[in-house]
């Protein structure tokens, strides 16, 4: 439970498409706005990102959900290296609350959930807020010549952590497939004009590098882009960390107070 007696945190399931279960935490503050959270690549709902902005949200009065993509964290289903299937749990989640007569203030996704919530708005046109941190625009971009040709000659790649353990593997498909590699320039100018958009990138950001966010700058119809100096991928310094959070809220809070 949320220390403030008045707000309660949750777990709840939703089912996709594919009758997996996605597993998230509701922040209920009793408001009728809610925010979606969703994490990135190889994380889960409880990254320090999502749970410092859902708790950011609660102090503001505004309900949040953070919850695990298919194959990720609780939920159910494979783990797979697909934007599109991750835009279509995305979507049954925002149709599951919109059924409850919530409205989605925002939508906001860190790393390659950035990517997702982007996707997410090329095709479907029903959330007018979105939050992108720290998102992916060229998904091979960062591939080394190495890599390239590993998957080459093998046909795919094993990625492995710390302690060696294959964590997933990259097929060789992923390179050429447009459901595991969207076209995000395209995908960012099918965006609705109306919809106000909203990138914060570290400028230090070693995983996706800082020329992505000025694509997007580009791209999108309606964005604003605010660079965190300093801020490495994850925003592992605290106070790189509270700007991020700050900044996403300030955005999300302005579309909540004209109405």
């Amino acid at each position: 439970m949320a220390s403030n007696p008045g707000i309660t945190q949750k777990k709840i399931t939703i089912q996709n498409k594919y009758n997996e279960k996605l597993v998230g935490i509701l922040h209920e503050t009793g408001s009728p706005d809610i925010v979606v959270l969703c994490h990135g690549f190889l994380c889960t709902k409880n990254d320090r990102i999502m749970v410092s902005l859902a708790a950011a949200l609660e102090a503001e009065g505004i309900s949040a959900f953070r919850f695990d993509f298919a194959g990720n964290g609780e939920s159910e289903g494979v783990f797979m290296v697909c934007c599109q299937r991750q835009a279509e749990d995305l979507r049954c989640v925002v149709q599951h609350f919109v059924g409850q007569n919530r409205k989605i203030a925002a939508i906001l996704g860190h790393s390659k959930g950035g990517s997702v919530v982007l996707l997410y708005a090329s095709m479907y046109h029903d959330v007018h807020t979105l939050v992108n941190v720290s998102g992916c625009f060229d998904f091979l971009g960062g591939l080394t010549e190495e890599f390239m040709e590993r998957i080459k000659k093998d046909g795919f790649v094993d990625v492995r952590n710390a302690q060696g353990k294959v964590v997933y593997r990259f097929l060789e498909l992923c390179l050429t497939n447009a459901l595991l590699n969207p076209n995000m320039h395209d995908a960012c100018c099918e965006i609705d004009k109306a919809c106000r958009v909203l990138t914060i990138h570290g400028s230090n950001d070693e995983v996706n590098p800082i020329g992505g966010a000025f694509e997007f700058d580009q791209a999108i119809p309606n964005h604003k882009l605010h660079i965190v100096e300093g801020a490495d991928h994850f925003y592992t310094s605290q106070w790189n960390l509270s700007e991020l959070v700050s900044t996403a809220i300030s955005f999300i809070k302005q579309d909540l107070q004209q109405n």
